[in-house]
């Protein structure tokens, strides 16, 4: 029988991040994965020949820099080209166009709305000082209010003095603008219903809320947190799409001899004496180790791979209640040629980055009430990118790859089980939309690679589809995330320990969790720290 010091269940990129540390510090180390591939949500799949597609995830930017450069990502193969440009474009044929160079877009605001324009610095120096305050976060495990434990009471002490560091009105602002909705914040800033559109897409995707729920702008932050070669809310192509990302990090816990078993679905964790002792896969084989790691949502770690018997009752509700509803879909496009955007004309820089089809923040609040009714948006939210306009790899001289993120899309249908006639009827949706706009787009389609929430849990893991393993609400943030008493990274059973995007910082691929979450157990084993724990210039 093969012992290890450690198990981590699921080699998505958290898991892959949380075992290379791991293996880094000297552990004996097995990851073991379900699917015959790695990467979870972030990974790249030649599905139609001579296209590689990202599957899931698409763009690059949350990911910690500090662990990039930490484990020598670039030497493993990892680069991260930076894209610019991006668009909306209205139903009239008008555009919004977005820029790098602040004065740039500027001038495009004032275009569409003079003091829109003024507006555009304050509004960007202050969603920038949220990401400053945050940034140094990430890599931190969240305090336990309710604790007097040393760590905790330092963990408090560093929260408190980093907003006293921003100043009085800094404090209100941001407890206030915790709780708004994107559009109650925007409102704020800007007239123009164009602008608002454009600006509010990045506080709901991902989330089962509309652009007037209280929290969405929160979410907006969320997806302005990270950079791209230290350009703080930029992002990036992973060259070969983000399958590039696990394969990295995989090479990198390889490096430092841990092992990756695939193929190997996780049936129970084994519980003896009243901790971890292995997992056993579906297949019968049992792997044995002192610590066990899960990548899985809070969820399915508890309700799946548990004997409830193993489990405080409480923990078991907490998962049973625990909010993870889906509200995504994908679509990954083989096309024969390059789509033309008559709004855009020929040749302009701003098709490079992402595309979206925007009127009104109304128009948006109604493809969010189609979720709400058990059946996805008929005017969706649509966030278009042809990456293999900048990552030629990606499809064959001459063709193109287009990646289409869907904001809505609900776990059940009516609250009943997708069927194929459902997913085929959403997938007409996307297609007509995006040929509103793009008159030769659906005679270059050739192979349309749908994924509504079904595929997303049936695939990847993710229940009903969500692809934070959690909603990001104020409710299940920080020392409440996955559960008040849980949020350290620490299970209910001894030796057990969670490293997913149900844990702090949240969803999106950042690599945080896996690595916070190696931190506590190296405490644990009373190991050094080898974790980094962010930049001083944060």
């Amino acid at each position: 029988m093969t012992k290890y010091d450690a198990i981590v269940i699921g080699a998505g990129h958290n898991g892959l991040t949380n075992a290379a540390y791991l293996a880094r510090s000297g552990l004996k180390v097995l990851v073991v994965e379900r699917m015959p591939w790695i990467g979870g949500a972030a990974v790249s799949r030649e599905i139609e020949k001579g296209w590689m597609y990202s599957n899931c995830s698409y763009v690059c930017s949350l990911l910690r820099p500090e662990l990039f450069r930490d484990l020598e990502l670039a030497r493993h193969g990892l680069q991260v080209v930076p894209y610019g440009g991006g668009v909306s474009i209205t139903s009239n044929g008008d555009i919004l166009g977005n820029y790098t160079d602040e004065q740039v877009q500027r001038r495009e605001f004032a275009r569409h709305n003079p003091r829109d324009a003024d507006a555009y610095h304050r509004y960007s120096t202050d969603v920038m000082r949220q990401c400053k305050f945050i940034r140094p976060l990430l890599l931190r495990s969240p305090p336990d209010p309710t604790s007097f434990k040393p760590r905790d009471l330092k963990e408090m002490i560093f929260l408190g003095k980093a907003l006293e560091k921003f100043g009085e009105q800094f404090i209100y602002d941001t407890l206030r603008f915790y709780s708004m909705s994107i559009a109650d914040f925007l409102n704020e800033y800007f007239e123009s219903d164009t602008i608002k559109c454009h600006l509010s897409g990045s506080g709901i995707i991902g989330s089962a809320m509309g652009v007037y729920s209280p929290g969405t702008a929160y979410v907006l932050l969320h997806h302005y947190m990270g950079d791209v070669d230290g350009s703080i809310g930029a992002w990036g192509f992973a060259r070969g799409g983000m399958g590039a990302v696990s394969k990295a990090i995989a090479s990198a816990l390889k490096s430092f001899g841990g092992e990756i078993v695939v193929d190997a679905p996780v049936k129970q964790v084994i519980v003896k004496g009243g901790r971890v002792a292995g997992v056993a896969t579906e297949n019968g084989t049992e792997y044995y180790a002192d610590v066990v790691v899960s990548n899985l949502d809070p969820r399915r770690t508890y309700t799946k791979i548990f004997d409830p018997k193993d489990l405080p009752p409480a923990i078991v509700e907490k998962a049973k209640n625990w909010k993870i509803r889906g509200s995504s879909g994908k679509l990954n496009i083989a096309l024969d040629g390059l789509p033309e955007f008559p709004a855009l004309g020929k040749d302009n820089p701003l098709a490079y980055g992402d595309l979206h089809f925007l009127d009104s923040l109304e128009k948006m609040e109604r493809a969010y009430d189609d979720w709400k009714n058990g059946t996805w948006s008929k005017e969706p939210y649509l966030d278009l990118l042809i990456p293999s306009m900048t990552d030629p790899t990606m499809a064959p001289p001459g063709k193109h790859f287009m990646s289409v993120f869907v904001q809505y899309v609900p776990p059940f249908i009516h609250g009943r089980e997708w069927t194929d006639a459902d997913r085929e009827g959403f997938k007409n949706t996307v297609l007509d939309q995006i040929g509103r706009y793009s008159p030769n787009f659906k005679s270059l389609v050739r192979h349309v690679e749908c994924r509504t929430p079904r595929e997303l849990e049936a695939e990847v893991g993710l229940t009903e589809g969500n692809i934070f393993q959690g909603e990001l609400t104020m409710d299940q943030l920080l020392f409440n995330r996955p559960f008040p008493g849980y949020a350290q990274y620490r299970g209910p059973v001894r030796g057990f320990y969670m490293c997913g995007s149900g844990t702090h910082p949240g969803g999106g691929v950042m690599a945080a969790p896996g690595a916070n979450a190696a931190r506590e157990i190296l405490m644990d084993l009373g190991r050094p720290n080898i974790v980094p724990e962010g930049w001083s210039d944060d």
